[in-house]
Order: structure tokens, then C-alpha cells, then sequence
């Protein structure tokens, strides 16, 4: 598949084809920084979602780039996503409305089912409810399809220009399939060199599904995200000291992170990496300016080691392998 700038959704909207991946914060100077060093940089793709508590950091950027004439709200695709205790047909619309409110925005161009799991929803303190052990306490097997037709709702309210699906699996995607009216326009999966999801990557693209690739670095700071939250540390994919990543890097006089991204784009998809550091926010756009060639796409295919690869297995939500939608693997 070539390695366009733009991937094209449901009634031609042009989605980039690179997005900067925003992060878990309610850091409202390491938000602000971040995301109008990847404005300036050229980044035109954004994703977000309700539980990372950064809407509305993003909404007063977004206002002000506006606001200057800088950028046109349709100069920009925005994603956000349901959350987990809005899996039910009851609250979609609810946090669809709550998402445009902390954003400042009409409608957003792209609204993701973050997780195909339902969590019960605690509306004193607008989080998961936990039990006493602190686990999380679930709504049961999930009905996709009644939440599919929420989800539609949304697209016929013109709040989401188009929808679609994250962390789904291929069953899960296919239940979906089954009842739609509106076609999932999209699937967002942890994708890297790593952990390549081939099956479930040509499974979307066969039923014209696109794929956007979360953490398609690995994520590095994951340990800390952990360590801050209490939970043990893990061996993670160490995709920016590979020497197989290292070398292609030096052969094009590109950074590892560069290489990664690359791949993933010439594989069809949209990797949106994360960064809070200016410099390699600019650095990871500058992709488009060279190609891997057919020995380096198959040294870094080579590279798939499958789910142990796994960064984001979610477990950090206790009790979560308990859930009968669990785990979301192909």
C-alpha cells in the first residue's frame, strides 16, 4: 500500500496520515506545550480522549489557534474516544456531548468505542465504580451492536463526522460488522515493529476499515506511568536501541523513532507517537522525505515478536482479565 500523506475515511474525509498521540495528563502547561509544538511543527491530525483529562487543554489550544487565524477547524482532524464506563447505549451520547464541551468544538471528525469493555459508571465521582478491593466493576458482556447504534446516533447528529472502534479484536470488529448501518470507519490498535498485528491489519483494510497504530514506539515511559499509578514494573520492547532499527536509521540518516514510523506508514497505516519534548515532536514528522526500500521492509518484519510485545494490556485496571470481553487479542 503506498505511503500517502492522507488516508481516506467514509465520504472522502482526508485523515493524516501521521497524528500526535496526546497523553494521559491533567498537566495543563506540559499539554499546552506539547501540542502547540506539534501545530507549529505541521501536525494537522490529533487524538485525544476522555480519560486521558486533557480535552479541555486541547479545547483552549485549539481556541486560540483559531481565534489567531492561524488554523481553520477544518484545517484540523480531531479524535477522541468513549470511555470505558461510557460503554453502555445509555451514556454514548452523554460523553459524546461531555467530549465537544471540554473541546470547544461542534463535532469531531472521528469518535472511537475506546475499549470493547463496559465498566459501570460512579457519577459522584465521574470514574469507573470500584469495588472494596479496588477492582473495577463491569457491566457484563458487552452488546456492540447496541452500542454501534448509539455511536451511529452521533454521526446523525453531525457530532462525529465518522466513528469507529478501539482495541478491538477481529470477532469483536465482526459482531459489529453484522449490525451496522454506518461501517466502522476506523480501528486504533497498539501497532509497532514489535507486536505487528498482521492478521487483524489486513482483515480491516480487506472490509475498508483503516488502522491507526498507538504506541507505535513502544512507549517508552511506560514504566512510569506504572510506577506513578503503584503497579510493578514490566520488561517493555525497547524499540529505539534495536540494532536491526539502528542500522536502517544510519543507512538514512534518520533517527530510530523515524524508521519505526516509517515502516507502520508504508504498511497503510497512521502511527501516532507520543512526545512532551519539542525537538522530537518536530523530528517524528520528518518522515516523509525517504523511502525504506524492500530489504529494509523485510529486516523490520523480521523484527515481529508477537504478544509478548505488548505494551498496553490494560491490566492496570484491577480485575480487568475478569471481564468476559477480555482479553481484546486477534
Amino acid at each position: 500500500m503506498a505511503a500517502n500523506k492522507y488516508l481516506i475515511l467514509p465520504g472522502g474525509l482526508k485523515m493524516p496520515t501521521l497524528g500526535f498521540g496526546t497523553f494521559d495528563s491533567n498537566d495543563e502547561t506540559e499539554v499546552t506545550v506539547s501540542l502547540n509544538a506539534a501545530l507549529e511543527a505541521g501536525y494537522r491530525h490529533i487524538d485525544t480522549a476522555y480519560v486521558y483529562q486533557n480535552e479541555k487543554n486541547i479545547g483552549n489550544v485549539l481556541k486560540q489557534w483559531f481565534a489567531s487565524g492561524k488554523l481553520k477547524r477544518e484545517d484540523i482532524f480531531i479524535t477522541t474516544k468513549l470511555p470505558m464506563y461510557g460503554v453502555h447505549p445509555d451514556r454514548v451520547e452523554f460523553f459524546m456531548k461531555k467530549s465537544l464541551e471540554n473541546l470547544q468544538l461542534k463535532y469531531v471528525d472521528l469518535y472511537l468505542v475506546h475499549l470493547p469493555l463496559g465498566f459501570k459508571y460512579d457519577e459522584s465521582t465521574g470514574r469507573p465504580k470500584v469495588n472494596e478491593k479496588g477492582e473495577v466493576q463491569f457491566e457484563g458482556k458487552t452488546d456492540h451492536a447496541a452500542i454501534w447504534r448509539k455511536m451511529e446516533e452521533q454521526v446523525d447528529a453531525g457530532r462525529a463526522k465518522t466513528i469507529g472502534l478501539s482495541n478491538y479484536n477481529i470477532s469483536q470488529i465482526e459482531t459489529v460488522l453484522k449490525s451496522a448501518r454506518i461501517k466502522p470507519a476506523n480501528l486504533q490498535v497498539e501497532l509497532h515493529v514489535f507486536l505487528q498485528q498482521n492478521a487483524l491489519v489486513d482483515f480491516c483494510h480487506k472490509n475498508g476499515i483503516t488502522v491507526v497504530a498507538h504506541t507505535p514506539l513502544g512507549s517508552p515511559g511506560y514504566n512510569k506511568f506504572l510506577k506513578k499509578i503503584g503497579k510493578p514494573e514490566r520488561d517493555l520492547p525497547d524499540i529505539l536501541s534495536n540494532p536491526v532499527i539502528g542500522k536502517i536509521a544510519k543507512k538514512h540518516s534518520k533517527s530510530s523513532a523515524q524508521i519505526a514510523i516509517r515502516f507502520l506508514i508504508q504498511r497503510g497505516i497512521a502511527p501516532i507517537p507520543k512526545s512532551v519534548t519539542p525537538k522530537r515532536v518536530q523530528e517524528n514528522i520528518n518522515v516523509f522525505d525517504f523511502t525504506l526500500d524492500d530489504s529494509d521492509m523485510k529486516e523490520l518484519k523480521n523484527l515481529e515478536v508477537g504478544e509478548k510485545a505488548r505494551v498496553c494490556e490494560f491490566r492496570v485496571f484491577n480485575g480487568i482479565e475478569l471481564h468476559p470481553d477480555y482479553p481484546m487479542e486477534v
